[in-house]
């Protein structure tokens, strides 16, 4: 009973603890990790593998120790018996090593095989839930049905090859065990005149049993094996390269910082991943506190880059950012991105109730987060909400429409108020009326805030104190907007152009 408790603790703590090392690993994993990692790869890491180490490993860990009990004790009562079986031992004791490895070897890469081949059904599956809307409009459920059903076939063959290399065992087994209860009745007859009938007895009855006890002994063996892949796939994720560290010790930031929001890019290069080519091909621009930047290009030219490089999201390739005087690189994470706000593109929402989502750590008072919602405009609509702040926020916010997302995702950032805000193109699935709103909320609340906004109108940046032109990875123009558009040939002034707005 101890040993039996022992072994299932101690196999529970490791899955645990694995589990642990794994969720901390991917949290803090580089976003271009993401980029190259199918969904599905990693909740199979913690769907089927963590699985195989809370179940599977224990029990075979479990029958493989009464399995060599078994067998030991079986060979020990039978060489008693009649020690000339002692001769048979070595070489079938080779045959059945040599039949174990051969097949553990094989079942262990087809095991291997199996669990990759599954990740691509978590990830279709996902695919397919997500855009079921779009499926259904475009009456493709046939052809996403069909392509499910290939990516389980193909699965299921490294399953099926998984059974036929058992039966392939069991059948080698069968010998071995057969030729040790021939050897054993053989020697029993050969040594009639000096054995008891009970001695006998024993010895034969133990050797019919061996069959059963090796059988399980290889087949809990190589499930050992195999299972074990589980481990080395988590041990794989454990590895992977991880994102700067979220605190550093000993950090001289003073509790003010930024005081002034002024920010500098100095020569600032990035690229996605190592090996593809530069977004931003050496930026070098100032704003000085207060300011309100607004950026701007065609796609691709880099304007998220940018942001997404002044939140240490994507490491700079060579180069640096200076906020208030301090490079940005040599700062911890959560220090750096706890000092800056940014209301994204996407709005991010999370299942749980609507003030968690508003203040995750619960630093501002009920009074606080109703203001905010007053100043994003939405706090009439709330108000109307059955439980107003505890409404419960449904996974992704799919009970919110994108507009709503945004505004409450203001309201977030109208909550922290920090010297430096970042619109990633925010208002984009907002109304022009309410995108009014929202930009005379900015300027009033964050009147002495750097505001760095990627505009997708505009007639939002055209009175702000300076425009960012980006092409292709480089800064083109950068002046007011009324120099800008006095300069007929600028690139600016044809985008004011096409917008309308000259």
């Amino acid at each position: 009973m101890i040993g039996t408790f022992s072994l299932f603790m101690g196999t529970l703590k490791a899955s645990s603890e694995l589990h642990k090392m794994l969720l901390n690993k991917i949290f803090h994993w580089p976003l271009s990790l993401f980029d190259i990692t199918p969904l599905g790869r990693i909740v199979n890491r913690f769907g089927y593998d963590i699985n195989i180490l809370d179940n599977n490993l224990v029990m075979n860990f479990r029958q493989i120790l009464q399995c060599v009990a078994t067998v030991v004790s079986t060979l020990f009562v039978i060489s008693y018996s009649t020690p000339i079986f002692m001769t048979v031992i070595i070489p079938v004791g080779g045959l059945y090593y040599f039949v174990q490895r051969f097949y553990v070897s094989t079942s262990r890469q087809l095991k291997r095989l199996e669990s990759v081949s599954r990740s691509p059904i978590y990830s279709h599956f996902g695919e397919t839930v997500a855009g079921v809307q779009s499926i259904r409009a475009y009456g493709l459920q046939q052809k996403f049905i069909e392509e499910s059903e290939n990516k389980v076939d193909f699965n299921q063959k490294s399953y099926y090859l998984s059974i036929i290399s058992n039966r392939w065992l069991s059948v080698r087994l069968e010998t071995v065990g057969n030729i040790i209860i021939l050897f054993a009745a053989l020697f029993a007859v050969l040594g009639r005149g000096s054995l008891t009938a009970g001695l006998v007895g024993l010895s034969v009855s133990y050797a019919l049993q061996i069959t059963q006890s090796l059988n399980w002994l290889v087949r809990m063996t190589s499930e050992v094996e195999t299972n074990i892949v589980a481990v080395e796939r988590i041990k794989e994720y454990g590895e992977t390269p991880q994102e700067a560290p979220w605190e550093i010790q000993n950090e001289s930031v003073p509790a003010d910082w930024p005081e002034k929001g002024d920010i500098s890019f100095i020569d600032f290069k990035i690229r996605y991943r190592e090996g593809l080519e530069l977004v931003l091909k050496g930026i070098n621009f100032s704003v000085n506190g207060g300011e309100k930047i607004g950026i701007v290009g065609r796609t691709g030219a880099g304007k998220s880059s940018l942001t997404l490089g002044l939140f240490r999201i994507m490491e700079s390739a060579s180069g640096k950012i200076v906020l208030d005087g301090i490079d940005i690189s040599t700062l911890g994470l959560h220090t750096l991105r706890s000092r800056i706000t940014i209301i994204p593109q996407d709005p991010v929402l999370f299942s749980g109730t609507l003030r968690i989502n508003l203040d995750p750590v619960g630093s501002y008072s009920d009074e606080q987060v109703w203001h905010a919602l007053e100043l994003a405009h939405l706090k009439s609509y709330v108000s109307s909400l059955n439980f107003g702040l505890q409404y419960e926020v449904e996974e992704g916010g799919q009970n919110f429409s994108i507009g709503q997302r945004q505004l409450i995702c203001l309201a977030r950032a109208l909550l922290r108020k920090t010297k430096v805000l970042v619109l990633d193109e925010a208002t984009a699935a907002i109304d022009l009326e309410t995108d009014d709103l929202i930009q005379s909320t900015i300027r009033s609340e964050f009147r002495n805030s750097t505001v760095l906004t990627i505009a997708h109108r505009l007639n939002t940046i055209m009175d702000y104190d300076r425009i960012v032109v980006l092409e292709k990875g480089i800064i083109v123009e950068y002046n007011s907007p009324q120099e800008l558009i006095r300069k007929k040939h600028s690139v600016f002034y044809e985008m004011a152009l096409d917008a309308g707005l000259v």
